[in-house]
């Protein structure tokens, strides 16, 4: 092979080698260091696009997730407005009990009234009830089917005590539809969680780094700059043989 000082061809290549090591060692860094498999677009073009995708589902699903727990802490307040109406229908029934008695004075009679009077209006209060500006009952149905407590209620006196009953039946009905959306929202919540991990995780395998196979490339692509370092070196001194023939 000639021997010539204008052009090193040896270094060319081991300049060449070192630069694709060096840039290759710099991606390991940079994985490692941000947890992310594809530091840019030309990484993997493809799998950045799906991961992406999958990324917004995740996230759409947790969205989901948190709609429905906000569904079902209206139902508890609505049951829970529904348990008190419940309540206070039964201690009407039993004042209306009462008031049959034909021992009671006139004024006995009158402070039973006075007592269902007053709790009608609880009940009036209650299907007023609102959860964060939304009516908790009425004919339009925010959460679940309509419940409309003052249609389910009617109007109650204390001579007719079977209108009563008819509001505790309605009522306890109310329950048994409100029990029935917070047990399908349940399930919709625990699709919607595993749903959004199995994504997670799908999009994690496309752009998460692994780390013990990365930090097995580091090494490898550190070992090689080091020795392309050395080489481009010693590539550099074999010009100095031609030196040598001019002495």
């Amino acid at each position: 092979m000639s021997l010539v000082i204008n052009t090193n061809y040896a270094a060319t290549i081991a300049s060449d080698n070192l630069g694709a090591s060096n840039a290759s060692l710099q991606k390991s860094l940079n994985r490692l260091s941000s947890g992310s498999r594809i530091i840019n677009p030309a990484d993997d073009a493809g799998g950045l696009a799906v991961s992406m995708t999958l990324t917004s589902a995740a996230r759409n699903s947790g969205a989901q997730a948190l709609i429905i727990g906000n569904k079902i802490s209206y139902l508890q307040t609505q049951d829970g407005a529904l348990k008190v109406a419940g309540q206070v229908l039964t201690r009407m029934s039993e004042l209306a009990s009462l008031y049959t008695d034909p021992t009671k004075t006139t004024s006995d009679l009158a402070n039973y009234n006075t007592e269902f009077t007053a709790l009608g209006a609880e009940l009036t209060s209650l299907a007023s009830q609102q959860f964060n500006g939304k009516n908790l009952f009425g004919s339009t149905a925010i959460v679940g089917t309509a419940i409309n407590l003052t249609a389910d209620v009617g109007t109650l006196a204390i001579g007719t005590p079977n209108g009563i009953t008819t509001a505790l039946t309605n009522v306890a009905t109310d329950r048994a539809t409100n029990g029935a959306t917070q047990s399908q929202l349940g399930y919709d919540a625990d699709v919607q969680s595993v749903g959004k991990a199995n994504l997670e995780a799908a999009a994690s395998r496309i752009s998460d780094v692994d780390v013990a196979q990365e930090s097995t490339q580091l090494a490898h692509w550190n070992v090689l700059v080091q020795y392309g370092a050395s080489m481009l070196a010693q590539a550099n001194q074999s010009t100095q043989v031609a030196m040598k023939l001019l002495q």
